[in-house]
């Protein structure tokens, strides 16, 4: 059981949340905020201040006063005219996770909702009630509008929920709970809605499996050094303290204990002075890419604590101000900088798959480690296909934080795009585990031609693990299978 506070939540709890099931509760003393945020936009509404998105419409509406009879049924036009998301539903893997971060993010009891809302929340992640979210819509400021609304919708009885693979109306699963949809009081429906959550939950995804797939690199990059020879001095300990970089420093261990007690690699000089940089320089540019994934689980774990709604109650209720937190400018530069180190992760990867099945770099290894050159091609056209998915990911590394549209009659003239960004970061991570895939049958072929007796323990090991699911190259197939149960078995 995790108990969600508002303040300390990690990317591991999110991991065991997502990945291992584990149960949320909610913590006493963050209710106590809660209710106490809570009184307080009850007394503004009673005492008729003018407070926007408790009694004003929004964006460039904000200045329309809305009488106390009609608190309730702003909320519910709110989220209902901003529910118009578009396209594919995010993963519902990404879904739960929206729902622990607006849960989380609403503990900090500084939105005035109450503390009924945040148990259904809690109820939804224990019991796997989660929202069909679309993707497309939210341009990232002023929260993730379009994305969230749909959440909140969940809450209200309409929209959907996922079941299994079905998408499900969200009041047949209320019905099945025996449970009551929430009627949203003043301010609440614009707590649900104005924040980040929705690029956030697909970068804390986005991270967890961008952390899994750059370990595995480096075992698959070690398998390809067996086949092709590598020159392990380039790992020396004192090459990395020279420069300086933590995260190179430990890439370079990590690669010496992979490579402990192999047969096939070589040291300078033996077969040749020096390796190409797609091998010997795995700890500069693996490691770069590691510095990435620092910076980005710091900003996720800043963001998935942080209060992003507006306005934002303090000081019990005294002072309630507008500013502009559900800004997702933080994360935008955060996915985008994601998919340049992911996105180099591949590049490198590709590189490694052309050595080994080039005739001219692979060590008198078969070209295109083909069984029978000329009649079977072997692996030509998995390298193809690699470089394929590596320039389609030049592309999808355009910043999209760079890009802004004004919206909301002006209102909200410079937004951050940053749902785009960590979509985008999402697809350049699958097709890195895709070319990383090709990489890992590549080296258990050409460490399969050099006899894995010879491969370090640690390799040897891994290689036996890939051997349960795929074959080396031993006879032209389709290879598509096997990109997919090594995708899969990476993931």
């Amino acid at each position: 059981m995790i108990e969600l506070t508002g303040s300390r939540l990690t990317l591991k709890q999110m991991k065991d949340i997502l990945y291992q099931d584990s149960k949320v509760m909610l913590d006493p003393k963050a209710l106590e905020r809660v209710n106490k945020s809570r009184d307080a936009v009850e007394r503004i509404v009673r005492e008729d201040r003018t407070v926007y998105g408790i009694n004003t419409g929004f964006g460039l509406f904000s200045n329309v006063k809305i009488d106390e009879k009609d608190t309730k049924a702003l909320q519910l036009h709110l989220i209902r005219s901003h529910s118009c998301g578009i396209g594919e539903p995010f993963p519902e893997i990404v879904s739960r996770a929206m729902v622990v971060l607006r849960l989380n993010a609403l503990l900090k009891g500084f939105s005035g909702i109450r503390a009924e809302v945040l148990e259904r929340f809690a109820y939804m992640v224990n019991n796997h009630i989660h929202p069909v979210v679309p993707q497309q819509g939210s341009l990232g400021a002023s929260g993730d509008l379009a994305p969230l609304s749909h959440l909140a919708l969940v809450l209200l009885g309409e929209g959907a929920v996922w079941k299994g693979e079905e998408q499900i109306p969200a009041m047949d699963i209320w019905n099945e709970h025996g449970l009551e949809p929430i009627v949203l009081e003043a301010k609440e429906g614009l707590a649900l809605i104005n924040g980040t959550q929705a690029m956030t939950a697909q970068g804390v995804v986005n991270y967890l499996e961008a952390e899994s797939l750059a370990f595995d690199s480096e075992w698959i990059a070690s398998m390809s050094m067996e086949a092709l020879y590598g020159i392990t001095d380039a790992f020396h300990p004192a090459i990395h303290e020279a420069r300086g970089y933590p995260e190179q420093m430990d890439v370079a261990a990590r690669m010496l204990d992979w490579l402990n007690g192999s047969s096939y690699t070589t040291v300078q000089g033996e077969k040749r002075v020096q390796d190409a940089y797609s091998i010997r320089c795995i700890p500069q540019v693996h490691g770069a890419s590691w510095q990435v994934l620092g910076y980005v689980k710091e900003k996720l774990e800043i963001e998935m604590n942080a209060a992003t709604d507006n306005p934002l109650i303090f000081d019990d209720g005294n002072t309630v101000v507008s500013g502009g937190n559900f800004h997702g400018q933080p994360i935008a530069f955060a996915m985008d900088f994601l998919k340049i180190g992911m996105a180099e992760l591949a590049s490198i990867s590709e590189r490694r798959i052309e050595r080994l099945v080039n005739p001219h770099l692979n060590e008198g290894l078969p070209p295109f480690l083909s069984p029978e050159p000329g009649l079977q091609s072997g692996a030509m056209i998995l390298q193809y296909s690699a470089a394929s998915l590596v320039s389609e990911n030049k592309t999808l590394a355009h910043p999209a934080s760079v890009d802004s549209i004004p919206s909301s009659g002006n209102q909200e003239d410079h937004v951050s795009m940053g749902t785009i960004g960590a979509r985008h970061a999402q697809l350049i991570i699958k097709n890195v585990r895709n070319v990383l895939a090709i990489e890992a049958l590549c080296a258990m072929t050409g460490c399969f031609i050099r006899g894995v007796d010879g491969m370090a323990p640690k390799t040897r090991e891994k290689y036996e693990k890939l051997n349960q699911i795929v074959m080396p190259i031993v006879e032209d197939r389709v290879f598509t299978p096997d990109i997919q149960k090594i995708a899969q078995f990476l993931k």
